[in-house]
């Protein structure tokens, strides 16, 4: 159990789910600026492995991923802190707006609004890809099922389910046989 208040995990998560515009995808930069750059109880390593298990886990992503993070930095009671903190600002929204954004989505001024998001939230998935390229290709066996499953989702129209499963096997294989040569 680290030092780190439950009132602090949940005002970090909330501000992170306000920024979450876009969904699961951009919440590793933010996890990076809000949490691993702010305590030594969890590292850049480790936010970009939980964000990793959370894509291939059922569920959405940015709340798996806030149970991993609030769990490491407090237990139990900093999931259910991080988790809190992340789905408050999305329900205020959705029981705020909701009856606002039906009478107005129309204009030109909110689809200008949500062009601008949308470009930012852009640049923050090109990131979230760029910091886990840094951390996910890492050799030349890694650079091969990267190639495999982008083939394979693209080109062959494969389902993501399959392709993920296939990386596990395939980075098991992999690990086995340089375990083996080390």
């Amino acid at each position: 159990m680290t030092n780190i208040s439950l009132k602090d995990i949940y005002i970090r998560f909330f501000r992170i789910g306000t920024l979450l515009l876009g969904g699961g995808y951009v919440i590793l930069p933010l996890l990076q600026s809000e949490i691993a750059a702010k305590y030594e109880e969890i590292t850049d390593d480790e936010v970009c492995e939980y964000y990793a298990i959370s894509q291939s886990l059922p569920g959405v992503i940015a709340i798996n991923t806030a149970v991993f993070v609030g769990y490491k930095l407090a237990r139990t009671k900093g999931a259910i802190a991080a988790i809190t903190g992340m789905v408050t600002p999305a329900f205020l929204c959705i029981i705020l707006l909701a009856n606002l954004l039906a009478q107005v989505v129309h204009v030109s001024f909110v689809q200008s609004i949500f062009t601008g998001v949308g470009i930012g939230v852009l640049a923050l998935l090109f990131q979230a890809v760029n910091e886990m390229w840094k951390k996910s290709i890492v050799d030349n066996g890694a650079l091969v099922i990267f190639f495999a499953s982008f083939t394979a989702l693209l080109g062959l129209k494969i389902l993501p389910m399959y392709i993920v499963i296939a990386g596990i096997l395939l980075g098991v294989v992999i690990g086995f046989f340089k375990g083996r040569r080390a």
